[in-house]
């Protein structure tokens, strides 16, 4: 690597700099213990070998700010958002390409920081970066780093998922607390003069996806990103015509969480998790389900918070008995948080 303690512009040039960033930085981070599915920056396409099954694909883009937020950065981050995306679909995760578009000026500790987080949540979640690029922009029409991914993984032929199996009496379960990534990205900001120890729950959810995929019970997954819990129901709502009820006396929530949004006037069902699943069952297979969930120690404190009921609006019957309406989100209560 070149003297320079920060990214320059020739670091994105296509000469030395560039080459030395990307073998000193991202191949040096993202190697493998094993020979098959290195990251070859010499090639422009790489085969990859599929076991047998449904190939599924899923991309994605994270601007977070700030970069590094308590219980994870945009390199975790972005393994553990393309990973969700195809756990809550049925599949397994495998392969991963990324794209970085670096800021002129961003320093090379913070760099080798955020791509370290990320090949490890990778090994982690046992899947291999096998492809990817660089880009370098002026200093100002960034913010540090912005990431792109593309996930590839197999689903079982045989496993049924979908909207269109959701049928009036189903209920809705939830993996975990909501809105902890939301409140935690806010804090971290220091935008209102808060501070607090709660962390995001930012997390590779396959093991909770892949707890349940051989439940017939199952119908349909979604791990609630940016809108929160409240945007799944939505989708539900206008994707099958059904009433989506939750009950707020069910609903996981931590207390940080709770008073952070009572202080603010933010509403938690609007704020995203990147940790969590929610998961609609049949009726008679959700207790189940929930057990499956709570016998994980990333679904301890999973919760049935709900039920599909006939044609209507997303209702959240509080805890003093009445109902509330829940709107459908318009605008952005929190950007770039993941």
């Amino acid at each position: 690597m070149s003297s320079e303690q920060r990214v320059t512009l020739a670091h994105g040039n296509g000469g030395r700099f560039m080459r030395e960033l990307i073998s000193e930085v991202f191949a040096h981070h993202f190697k493998t213990d094993t020979t098959s599915a290195q990251l070859d920056t010499d090639a422009d396409a790489v085969s990859l070998s599929l076991p047998d099954g449904i190939p599924m694909v899923s991309t994605d883009g994270f601007t977070v700010k700030p970069l590094e937020f308590p219980g994870g950065n945009i390199g975790s981050l972005a393994i553990h958002g393309t990973v969700n995306d195809l756990s809550v679909a049925g599949a397994r995760p495998l392969h991963l390409t990324v794209n970085a578009f670096i800021e002129e000026g961003l320093e090379f500790e913070t760099l080798h920081r955020l791509i370290g987080s990320m090949a490890e949540a990778a090994r982690e979640a046992n899947i291999t970066i096998v492809a990817g690029d660089t880009k370098v922009v002026p200093r100002g029409e960034g913010s540090g780093l912005y990431l792109a991914t593309t996930g590839i993984g197999v689903r079982d032929p045989n496993l049924n998922l979908g909207m269109n199996l959701i049928q009036p009496g189903d209920k809705l379960l939830v993996s975990g607390p909501v809105g902890d990534h939301g409140t935690a990205v806010m804090l971290a900001r220091e935008a209102f003069g808060l501070s607090g120890d709660l962390q995001s729950d930012s997390a590779n959810v396959y093991p909770l996806t892949s707890a349940l995929s051989g439940h017939s019970a199952l119908r349909f997954m979604r791990d609630p990103t940016r809108g929160g819990l409240a945007t799944v129901c939505h989708e539900i709502n206008r994707n099958t015509g059904y009433s989506v009820r939750l009950n707020e006396s069910e609903l996981p929530l931590r207390d940080p969480v709770r008073a952070v949004c009572e202080m603010l006037g933010y509403d938690p069902l609007y704020l995203a998790c990147e940790g969590r699943v929610v998961a609609v069952a049949a009726a008679e297979g959700s207790d189940q389900l929930l057990s499956e969930w709570q016998a994980l120690e990333q679904g301890k404190e999973a919760a049935i918070i709900g039920e599909i009921a006939e044609a209507g609006p997303v209702i959240l019957q509080t805890e003093l008995g009445g109902e509330r309406y829940i709107e459908e989100l318009e605008d952005e209560p929190l950007p770039r948080i993941c």
